[in-house]
């Protein structure tokens, strides 16, 4: 029975800093976008644009999707 005057005041402060760290994440901002996180990695991140080559001269942008072993060498 002794136990329960250290128990119940052990839980109310364990209480105290849970409600604590939830006001202070709500204050941070962290349950402000719930949604975004969830739907990013179903959206597709392909849309950058191409590699441009080191020396435009040297090379086309047709010239840069096939290896150089089967490009094409007749004029």
């Amino acid at each position: 029975m002794n136990i329960l005057f250290i128990l119940i005041p052990l839980g109310v402060m364990l209480l105290g800093v849970a409600v604590a760290a939830f006001i202070w994440a709500v204050g941070n901002g962290q349950y402000d976008d719930l949604d975004s996180p969830a739907w990013r990695i179903l959206l597709d991140d392909d849309s950058r644009p191409p590699k441009q080559p080191d020396n435009p001269d040297e090379s086309s942008t047709a010239d840069s999707d096939n290896p150089p072993e089967k490009r094409d060498t007749a004029p």
